[in-house]
């Protein structure tokens, strides 16, 4: 496989990434955080850094609307649900980790 290659794989695969987190708009972050420790907004970070290191001009805003697919005001409007006290104990018992 050339290098080439390997980046277009791995870019179809992100895309399809996003492609699911959008269409599982029912997982909250506090969620994928507890389970696999990161969120969508950790991958709105981490679109950002590689921006960043880059050379590329990105807003965060503009970064992590990108992972949500709309802003992410909107998304938080129509999707995000209050964390549970039973989601907000794993969250903490996880970060002590």
């Amino acid at each position: 496989m050339t290098e080439q290659q390997r980046l277009e794989l791995e870019a179809a695969a992100f895309r399809r990434l996003l492609q699911h987190l959008g269409e599982r708009s029912d997982v909250q972050n506090i969620e994928l955080m507890n389970l696999a420790g990161f969120c969508r907004n950790c991958l709105g970070k981490w679109y950002k850094a590689a921006a960043d290191e880059r050379g590329i001009e990105l807003s965060a805003e503009d970064a992590r609307d990108a992972i949500y697919g709309m802003p992410y005001a909107e998304w938080k409007a129509r999707y995000q649900q209050e964390a549970t006290p039973q989601q907000l104990a794993a969250f903490e018992q996880a970060s002590k980790k």
